[in-house]
């Protein structure tokens, strides 16, 4: 695993073989960063990490130059790394254990950009749930934006807020904002053909 870009570019980090997590290939992440990289200065940004894992994508953001982020995970294992990596890069992250569901419940701060990345085997439904808790708890500032990766079995474009997705290497990131809707007949067609384009 490795930061691709920012202060510490290049940067090689060693996380534990026996987390149970399926990181962001660098691929992904790369290609993930070009696109919020056209919507936002990433300094100061202030970024909630849910499922974050080995926190591969709560570095990123810190490398260049993002603050605070909050990192939200379930396992004890992948938050003592995060918060290890933090205190040795010095990242301003707040690495907590928790069900990510509780914490969406009882959150009370809204956020710049809001990434999920949920393993690929829960079903639609809850990944549904994810969307709809952070909208109704209001949980995204204005101009945010709010990205969940999944796979191809899951479908996220017809949620309310759903703005367009991309598709790298078998990875969808499906983007979503304030005010964008899913009645848009040619937004739907756009992102179709951002799908069809980034698979060919």
């Amino acid at each position: 695993m490795r930061i691709i870009s920012g202060k510490y570019k290049g940067r090689r980090i060693f996380p534990p073989k026996n987390l149970p997590v399926r990181p962001t290939t660098d691929m992904s992440k790369e290609a993930l960063f070009n696109v919020l990289n056209n919507h936002f200065s990433f300094d100061g940004l202030k970024i909630l990490d849910l499922f974050s894992g080995t926190g591969n994508i709560s570095f990123e953001f810190a490398s260049r130059g993002s603050a605070p982020i909050t990192s939200v995970d379930g396992d004890f294992g992948c938050v003592k790394f995060i918060k290890q990596v933090a205190s040795e890069y010095d990242f301003e992250i707040a690495a907590t254990k928790s069900d990510v569901f509780k914490y969406l419940e009882n959150c009370k701060t809204s956020y710049d950009i809001i990434f999920a990345d949920p393993p690929y085997g829960l079903d639609q439904a809850t990944f549904e749930k994810i969307v709809l808790l952070v909208f109704e708890r209001e949980l995204l500032n204005e101009d945010g934006m709010m990205i969940i990766e999944h796979s191809k079995y899951t479908k996220m474009e017809h949620l309310s807020n759903f703005s367009f997705q991309k598709n790298y290497g078998g990875s969808f990131f499906s983007f979503f904002e304030l005010n964008s809707t899913d009645d848009d007949e040619e937004l739907a067609d756009n992102s179709n053909k951002i799908i069809e384009e980034d698979e060919g």
